[in-house]
C-alpha cells in the first residue's frame, strides 16, 4: 500500500510542486491538500492520511495548532513539518503539538521522500542542525530541574528506561530489540508503557523528553 500523504500549505505553487515530486514515487500517493487550519483538520479527519506534510504558517492561523487538532482527531496520522522557520521555540512547540518530524523547505527532494517514509514508519526525522540547537537549549535551561522530577515522577522501570534511551539514539524498534536481546513486540509494549507514563504520544516527543533529561547521550 502506498503512503497516503496530505499536503497543507497556503502557497498554491508550493503545494503543486510538492504534488509533482511526491506523485513521481511509486509508494507515495497524494490524497488531498489544504491551505488553512480549519480545512486541514476537516480534510485530515475525512481522509485519515498516513502522513500530513504541514507548513507552520497557514492562511488562517498556525500549522502547529492544526497539528495538535489533527493528532487529537487522528492519532494514527503522522505529521511532518515542512517550513522555512528554524527557530528553537517553533520546533519545540511543533513537537509538543504532536509532530514527529521537522524539516526545512530547502531540503533536497530525495531527502524529503526519505523523511516521509521515515515518519510513516514511526521514526523521528528532525533537521540535524535544528535538533542540535534544540537539545542545547533544553540542556542549558531545563535539564537539571526536569531530571530530578523525571527520576522521581513517572516511575519508569529500568527496561523502559533502556528502551527510551534507544529511541533517543534514533534506533528503530527492531534495532532496540537486538541491542537489548528482546523481541520486537516486547519493545513495542515497553514503549507503549513509556508513552502512557510520560503522557506523550510518539517517538519525537519521547526523544525530546529523553534529551531534556540527559538520556540522549
Amino acid at each position: 500500500m502506498p503512503v497516503r500523504v496530505m499536503l497543507v500549505d497556503d502557497h498554491e505553487i508550493v503545494a503543486a510542486g510538492l504534488r509533482v515530486i511526491l506523485q513521481a514515487e511509486h509508494d507515495i500517493s497524494v490524497v488531498g491538500k489544504a491551505s488553512g487550519v480549519k480545512e486541514a483538520v476537516r480534510r485530515a479527519t475525512e481522509l485519515k492520511p498516513d502522513v500530513v506534510l504541514m507548513d507552520v504558517k497557514l492562511s488562517d492561523g498556525s500549522g502547529i495548532d492544526a497539528t495538535k487538532q489533527i493528532k487529537e482527531a487522528c492519532p494514527e496520522t503522522q505529521v511532518l513539518m515542512l517550513t522555512v522557520y528554524d527557530d528553537q521555540e517553533t520546533v519545540l512547540k511543533a513537537v509538543q503539538a504532536g509532530a514527529i518530524g521537522y524539516v526545512l523547505k530547502d531540503i533536497p527532494p530525495e531527502n524529503l521522500i526519505r523523511a516521509i517514509r521515515s515518519v510513516h514508519s514511526d521514526r523521528t526525522m528532525i533537521n540535524p542542525v535544528i535538533a542540535r540547537k534544540l537539545v542545547e537549549r533544553l540542556a542549558a535551561t531545563e535539564r537539571d530541574a526536569v531530571l530530578f522530577n523525571f527520576r522521581r515522577g513517572p516511575g519508569l522501570t529500568e527496561r523502559e528506561l533502556d528502551v527510551l534511551k534507544g529511541v533517543a539514539a534514533g534506533l528503530s524498534d527492531k534495532e532496540i530489540a537486538l541491542k537489548l536481546f528482546l523481541s520486537e513486540p516486547t519493545v513495542k509494549s515497553h514503549l507503549r508503557s513509556v508513552y502512557q507514563k510520560l503522557r506523550i504520544h510518539n517517538r519525537a516527543q519521547a526523544a525530546t523528553y529523553a534529551a531534556k533529561n540527559g538520556l540522549g547521550t
